[in-house]
């Protein structure tokens, strides 16, 4: 059984400040926690059920804690537990930058729902991009919801937090920037290369003038017809789906 002091600490990494503290974030359900246990992120421990156990018996942790149903929901940020638990450590954030002149990568700027940020980690992971550029105004990728929206690809994709005009700055020249925008190129008609940075905006207000300065190709998702009124705009995540898929398209 988990003691009450290991229940608190668990309860407390739901507050970045903590995570950012003590370097560990939390990791819940059964894809999720397997998935990071096979990507080499190190394990702290894993609190799981009775019957989760029994039913995972190949499940390898440094430590393992039985823990009850009533036990795993006090500790849970999910309205349904899902049998386990996992704590673990956070990646290292040095990068290095001209990783973008190899391949795609995406940068996102002050994207701020934890659910868009985990589902865009998610997408990344399906279309191989494996390095994700982040304004210090994104949400943080250790948020509860922002893991539990991966669904284990958090240990597949890298996350960097950076200065971003900065980044975009340094990569004129030296490979393509993307970005989308209302006022863009027609995606289905733009040539497009295989490595660079693609720009994703935020929520509300799309990409910002700080960046958008350093965009060299701006590109748009056309709404069908042209002519019919539609909505104002996609969602971040599933943009960057259509964006990244076109891109893989080619």
């Amino acid at each position: 059984m988990l003691s009450k002091n290991q229940i608190k600490f668990i309860r407390s990494l739901e507050q970045k400040k903590h995570r950012k503290e003590t370097g560990l974030f939390v990791a819940e359900g059964g894809k999720t926690v397997c998935d990071l246990l096979g990507s080499g992120i190190r394990c702290e421990y894993i609190a799981a059920t009775k019957e989760w156990l029994a039913g995972n018996r190949g499940v390898k942790a440094p430590r393992i804690i039985e823990t009850s149903e009533e036990e795993l929901k006090s500790i849970s940020f999910l309205r349904a537990p899902q049998g386990v638990i996992g704590i673990f450590g956070q990646r290292d954030a040095a990068v290095d930058t001209s990783v973008v002149q190899q391949q795609l990568c995406l940068a996102l700027d002050d994207v701020q729902d934890p659910g868009n940020l985990g589902t865009i980690i998610r997408i990344a992971d399906w279309f191989g991009i494996e390095h994700i550029f982040c304004s210090q105004g994104t949400a943080d990728v250790y948020n509860p919801k922002t893991v539990q929206a991966t669904m284990g690809a958090i240990g597949r994709v890298n996350v960097h937090y950076v200065n971003l005009p900065q980044l975009l700055e340094s990569t004129i020249g030296k490979a393509p920037v993307y970005g989308t925008f209302l006022d863009g190129e027609n995606i289905y008609g733009k040539t497009l290369a295989k490595n660079g940075i693609i720009v994703m905006g935020n929520e509300g207000n799309g990409i910002g003038k700080e960046c958008a300065a350093h965009i060299g190709e701006r590109l748009l998702i056309p709404s069908y017809p042209a002519e019919r009124p539609t909505s104002e705009s996609l969602n971040v995540s599933t943009a960057t789906a259509i964006i990244c898929a076109e891109f893989r398209r080619r």
